[in-house]
């Protein structure tokens, strides 16, 4: 199916547009991770202790805040969860910042005891608890930080072998990219970023570095094809017969993921806010931050005085 046939887009004449977008979100987001929000993080990853509770009536969130400050409760983060049509189903999440290990039991009971005496608008139940202690926090973040550094590498050092090094170099810049604006989106909008955050963004990183090899080997393709060709004319061309292809499938997943954060409900809303952020983006760089970075690398070798030639896939005879 070909939505854009033909298609003649100059998308390496817009190059400066795109550097100046990325920049402005780049850095927004940098500045907002550095002086305001900083990255907000979950129970996950501060360690913490989650409650969910269930009301015989609608709560009134502010009665329940009134009654856990009366009972020396503070900074307790409370919000409501509704079900896929949106609808509430009279359940509170209520969420205390960090404390010692030894002191999460003692956060519960607080809580409960605060409820139990404090706020007498319905009966309650306590329908589940997720304590994680801030060592156990801290190791997670570890992991988190190692796993999105490891499938960095590890597609870096695919596309070396199936590629060569500027392709990979290149493949992994845009993908850096993504992550950095997704995090900052997360922190611009002050969103907890947890286990299943992270978990989309490792899923955007796959998603990402597959659009953009798509890309890589239709370039190739063209370059074995129009030897002739300035590189920037192939890399133009090469976007463009991919376009529909781009548009189809990541159209189709972006749908997906914005109902998710539409009908999904607070459970789901970091998960699917990171894939709609990031399928955006992750297409976006395909286009506009991989592709011209191989340009750019020609040019670079170029005025340095080397050859400046990219491999070009091999076409059997």
């Amino acid at each position: 199916m070909e939505l854009f046939r033909d298609a003649k887009i100059d998308w390496l004449g817009k190059k400066w547009y795109f550097l100046g977008f990325s920049l402005i979100f780049s850095v927004a987001g940098v500045l907002s991770m550095v002086f305001w929000h900083g990255i907000p993080r979950g129970v996950d990853f501060k360690g913490g202790t989650e409650m969910q509770v269930q009301f015989a009536s609608t709560p009134n969130e502010e009665h329940i805040r009134q009654a856990l400050s009366s009972a020396g409760v503070k900074n307790a983060i409370v919000y409501p969860i509704s079900d896929t049509a949106g609808r509430s189903v009279n359940t509170e999440v209520i969420s205390l910042p960090e404390a010692p290990d030894t002191q999460q039991d003692a956060g519960r009971a607080a809580v409960e005891g605060a409820l139990g005496a404090g706020y007498h608008d319905s009966s309650f139940a306590i329908q589940k608890v997720d304590i994680v202690g801030p060592t156990a926090g801290k190791q997670l973040q570890k992991q988190a930080w190692l796993a999105t550094g490891y499938s960095l590498a590890g597609m870096l050092i695919y596309l070396w072998f199936r590629f060569e090094l500027i392709y990979g170099v290149a493949a992994v810049v845009a993908v850096f990219h993504d992550t950095l604006i997704t995090v900052g989106a997360f922190s611009l909008t002050n969103q907890e970023i947890t286990l299943t955050v992270i978990a989309a963004i490792l899923t955007l990183i796959g998603y990402s570095m597959n659009d953009t090899i798509v890309v890589f080997d239709r370039i190739r393709e063209n370059l074995a094809l129009s030897r002739r060709e300035s590189l920037t004319d192939v890399v133009n061309r090469s976007i463009n017969q991919t376009l529909s292809r781009t548009v189809i499938s990541s159209g189709l997943t972006f749908l997906t993921v914005l109902s998710l954060l539409v009908f999904g409900g607070p459970v789901l809303r970091g998960f699917s806010f990171a894939l709609t952020v990031g399928i955006l983006i992750g297409t976006y760089s395909s286009i506009a931050v991989a592709a011209p970075m191989l340009v750019a690398y020609q040019d670079w070798r170029k005025s340095r005085g080397k050859v400046a030639t990219l491999p070009a896939k091999r076409v059997r005879a």
